[in-house]
């Protein structure tokens, strides 16, 4: 058994040194070398990068397919991410938009806002960008519409989840909202990704879950499989997300032009393997996770994943209504922008199934949704608890992925 720790080891270069030994100790108990294991992983995806630079990067479905079963998931599973067009009807995204504008100016909250709660959106300029709210109408009622039901249903139907998460049903995980006018300057967003941090090589659930990387089996590591994702500690801090995420998501609830600042991705699930033997080279400091460490963002970087960065891929023009998905282990960025064209406004929501960890913050949800108060994964900023207009759990179904 690997050494492992549920809660932040108290000396982290001892814990990474410590860690990283066993790994590779184990690893080389299978009779191969950790070099050899990395090679393998590496060809691979060496050969997804050159297709993912010589085809499509996004595939794009329609939520009408999708509905009706039609739908083909096989280059969903390949890529790891999706456009859904015309996922909700332009003029309904248009009018949520519109009904945003409304519930925060009728509450004066440019007058109330304090500026960002947290630094992880201190590049985007945000006057501001991302807004902290999460209990406006149009966002409770996108999170519980049956057309939203029915794509997380289809996602979550990509993963093999059997014993781990219902993937009919969604706990509804509150998130905030991006506004973005014409004429901004934002800096983007760097490489990264959301998972975890160095809990995903320390705790013994994570640690399970990437068996067959830690055991010099790479061949059988499969990213799309589910098994003890959903029952492992996530060691805290200012961006962790204390539910599984089968995919992260947003909502356009404008049309985006592909090249003012949007959100790129590599599309490659099976990149989290290169990611999480990479720091076992010799090349990277025993005490060292190539940049990875706690309270912090995953990062990706030119110096230790050049190969995988080869392969980021923007998304293609949205229009209102369309929402776009991105596997919860996916490498991801937003570009920056000077002067953009056209307003660059989301609802973030992701797929997040009924689970153990999950229903256990869902508990948090509704007693956040009670009081108007910013969701425990977030800020305490707290400005919806006095706006009479927000909206209360009593005024939506229960959300289910059954629907639609």
């Amino acid at each position: 058994m690997l050494p492992n720790w549920d809660t932040t080891p108290a000396d982290l270069p001892g814990a990474v040194k410590e860690i990283k030994k066993a790994i590779r100790a184990r690893i080389e108990a299978s009779g191969r070398t950790v070099e050899e294991v990395f090679a393998v992983v590496e060809d691979r995806i060496r050969r997804e990068v050159e297709d993912v630079k010589s085809g499509q990067g996004w595939p794009e479905l329609d939520h009408a397919d999708i509905e009706s079963g039609n739908a083909d998931p096989d280059l969903v599973k390949r890529r790891g991410c999706l456009v859904v067009r015309n996922h909700f009807d332009r003029d309904q995204a248009l009018a949520w938009d519109a009904s945003i504008v409304d519930y925060v100016e009728s509450n004066d909250f440019f007058a109330q806002y304090r500026g960002p709660g947290d630094d992880f959106f201190g590049s985007v300029g945000s006057k501001p960008e991302i807004y902290p709210i999460y209990w406006s109408p149009a966002q409770a009622e996108a999170r519980s519409h049956p057309r939203m039901a029915t794509v997380q249903r289809f996602l979550n139907g990509l993963w093999h989840h059997d014993g781990w998460f219902d993937p009919a049903t969604d706990v509804g995980y509150p998130d905030r909202i991006r506004r973005r006018p014409p004429g901004t300057d934002s800096g983007g967003l760097g490489t990264h990704l959301d998972p975890g941090t160095l809990d995903l090589w320390m705790t013994a659930e994570y640690q399970q879950a990437f068996r067959h990387l830690f055991d010099g089996t790479p061949e059988q590591y499969d990213p799309w499989d589910a098994a003890h994702r959903t029952t492992g500690p996530q060691y805290p801090g200012t961006t962790m997300c204390s539910v599984f995420r089968t995919f992260q998501g947003w909502t356009a609830l404008s049309d985006m032009a592909h090249d003012q600042g949007v959100l790129h991705t590599v599309p490659i699930p099976g990149a989290m393997a290169y990611l999480m033997l990479r720091p076992l080279l010799d090349d990277v400091p025993d005490d060292e996770m190539c940049g990875v460490t706690v309270n912090q963002v995953f990062p990706v970087s030119s110096e230790y994943h050049s190969l995988l960065l080869e392969a980021l891929t923007g998304i293609p023009d949205v229009h209102a209504g369309d929402s776009v998905w991105w596997h919860c282990d996916m490498i991801h960025s937003v570009a920056p922008v000077q002067d953009q064209q056209g307003w660059g406004n989301v609802m973030y929501i992701p797929a997040a199934p009924s689970c153990e960890r999950n229903n256990l913050y869902q508990k948090q949800i509704h007693l956040a949704h009670v009081t108007g108060s910013s969701p425990s994964d977030f800020p305490e900023e707290h400005y919806e608890r006095t706006w009479p207009n927000r909206s209360r759990p009593e005024d939506h179904a229960e959300h289910s992925a059954v629907a639609g």
